[in-house]
């Protein structure tokens, strides 16, 4: 099979369920922007001999669920998304989230102001990647709550709140001292 198929020279992709739509249209766009979340997780991994294990694990689970979210982003008339198990993203998908949260606040100071996004380059990296996360939720959310998968939002928007932990601990089991603003 060829990477190129020339199908979207002309601005076009196509759903799974095979309907055509621009490139431009909201739903593309927003698993577009899971996408390059997906690809910003993959920048932290890049730094695995820096990172221990859980958090290499939790990444990797992370980048299989972004996956699974693009896929039913590109599935609007759900066609695909209930027949195939690798797609499925449920409540304890969310609840997942919510104990490596617990988890990881056990290790941290009490946060009492904002931060600023930096310490090492893997911390910097995870709050940029909470940052694409946010718009990607923004994107996710114009397309209409009510057209979604509640779990679809819960997800999005726990990650969030994952990447913005994570990024405190990776760079607090750095050694690296936050800066308040």
């Amino acid at each position: 099979m060829k990477i190129y198929t020339k199908t979207g020279d002309r601005g076009e992709t196509a759903f799974l369920d095979g309907r055509r739509v621009s490139k431009g249209e909201p739903r593309v766009d927003a698993y577009g922007e899971v996408d390059e979340l997906g690809a910003w997780i993959g920048i932290v991994r890049a730094a695995g001999d820096k990172l221990d294990p859980d958090v290499i694990d939790m990444l990797t689970a992370i980048q299989r669920d972004l996956f699974a979210l693009g896929a039913r982003l590109a599935d609007p008339s759900a066609r695909i998304a209930e027949k195939v198990k690798k797609v499925a993203l449920d409540d304890e998908s969310v609840r997942k989230l919510e104990e490596w949260i617990d988890r990881f606040e056990l290790e941290l100071p009490p946060l009492r102001q904002f931060i600023l996004a930096g310490g090492s380059p893997a911390g910097a990296a995870l709050h940029l990647a909470r940052t694409v996360c946010r718009r990607a939720e923004r994107r996710i959310v114009a397309l209409g709550v009510e057209a979604l998968d509640a779990t679809m939002l819960a997800y999005i928007n726990r990650l969030s709140d994952l990447l913005f932990v994570m990024a405190r601990v990776v760079n607090h089991r750095a050694g690296l001292s936050e800066i308040e603003w």
